[in-house]
């Protein structure tokens, strides 16, 4: 295990470091999140004095080993929030997205084996061939809308929209609630009203709950509803929100990331007229380098603890930053190609249990891109384009894109 380089800091907990804790909700932070962690690694050592959002002290693991050591530890390091929660603010901005909910990532024991044994069954039964036809026509009639323009954002235009689509087909939602949830998540996303936008997003979740209580289907939400752990309405609301959360989150951002990655980096923008293989360097270099989720994996020690000569207190987040262990010296660097040890889908008893489904719809939406738009070119500098600040995420604001006009394709 790595340890803190001054010997000084190897007995002090980091509450010690209050006043010098580094903060993950800057701009700064989101523009060069890299350099960041190896200034981290450098003056802290594997466990970093962090702040969340101004006032929310964290300690952010950037050591590949320590983050193993955490993530495989579920008894001492739980994911229920509920103690830590009732010190927070209600108007911090991560407690929407950190707080208590019944359901998988927020939950721990027995509780969240129940949760996840339902969400696993649900997934696992997800047709990925059939799944494959739906995500290329999807993503045709999507470039269909902006071939003939000669430009586009990517982020607005093909991703958001395209894993929207898809999350909806997976959750068997029919297309009159599908366009309430669409409403409601621009809403979120353009900050109009957000706790009302929220509150009607939970609506029309509730909605497609009670659509399928009378029209169940070959779909997650009727296997999740039709699970021995009979869930209430409540809990299926929150199960489903899960599901979106995953869809409309790390998915079109893994996307998006890879495609700025394709058509930036020498070593894949050569070979844009591509195929499988490039997309699948592609999305291990991302999911190595830039992660849709680069700090995630939450946990609250049940009780102080010692790790790498550092006392974690109990009940304050512990953030495994996965960018940063990606790229921790100690497990080597570099160029990726076909390496998947990366800690991007997680480890343990809280690791995605989507991946197997995520990743082949990214391919498929990348590559369907690419053999429409061969020469597709970003449309600004790289250094121009802008992540959306946040400690947790890391995506685009939008991928503006230009390419030589065309007529609409065949749409099977």
């Amino acid at each position: 295990m790595s340890t803190p380089t001054d010997p000084a800091q190897r007995s002090a907990p980091p509450t010690h470091f209050d006043d010098q804790r580094v903060s993950l909700h800057s701009e700064e932070f989101s523009a060069d999140p890299h350099s960041a962690y190896r200034e981290m690694r450098s003056r802290y050592g594997s466990l970093v004095p962090a702040e969340l959002a101004p006032g929310i002290p964290a300690t952010l693991v950037v050591g590949y080993r320590a983050a193993l050591r955490i993530l495989n530890d579920p008894e001492h390091f739980p994911s229920d929030p509920r103690i830590w929660q009732q010190s927070v603010p209600k108007d911090c901005p991560v407690l929407p997205v950190l707080q208590y909910r019944p359901s998988p990532p927020r939950t721990a024991g027995a509780e969240h084996a129940r949760y996840r044994s339902a969400t696993t069954l649900a997934l696992d039964a997800v047709n990925v061939n059939a799944l494959h036809g739906f995500v290329e026509r999807t993503a045709i009639s999507l470039v269909n809308s902006f071939c003939a323009a000669g430009s586009a954002d990517l982020v607005s235009q093909y991703a958001t929209p395209l894993s929207f689509e898809i999350i909806n087909k997976l959750l068997g939602c029919p297309p009159e609630i599908s366009a309430k949830a669409a409403a409601a998540t621009a809403s979120v996303f353009d900050g109009v009203d957000a706790e009302e936008a929220n509150r009607r997003f939970d609506e029309a979740v509730l909605e497609l709950v009670h659509f399928k209580q009378n029209h169940p289907g070959d779909d997650i939400t009727t296997r999740l509803m039709q699970h021995p752990a009979r869930f209430d309405e409540n809990e299926m609301v929150q199960q489903v929100l899960s599901i979106y959360g995953v869809g409309m989150g790390p998915l079109p951002s893994l996307v998006i990331n890879a495609l700025r990655l394709i058509m930036t980096d020498n070593r894949f923008a050569d070979g844009l007229l591509g195929g499988a293989l490039l997309t699948r360097d592609a999305l291990d270099q991302v999911l190595f380098e830039d992660p849709p989720l680069p700090n995630a994996s939450i946990t609250y020690p049940r009780h102080p603890i010692l790790i790498d000569g550092v006392w974690l207190p109990a009940h304050q987040p512990v953030v495994i930053s996965l960018a940063g262990c990606n790229n921790d010296p100690d497990i080597g660097g570099g160029y990726h190609t076909g390496n998947r040890a990366h800690l991007a889908w997680g480890v343990g008893p809280h690791s995605c249990p989507a991946r197997h489904i995520a990743y082949p719809i990214a391919q498929a939406a990348i590559d369907q891109l690419l053999d429409a738009l061969p020469e597709i070119r970003l449309a600004v500098p790289v250094d121009a384009l802008t992540w959306r600040p946040g400690p947790l995420h890391r995506t685009l604001v939008d991928l503006p894109v230009t390419f030589p006009a065309c007529s609409p394709m065949y749409l099977p």
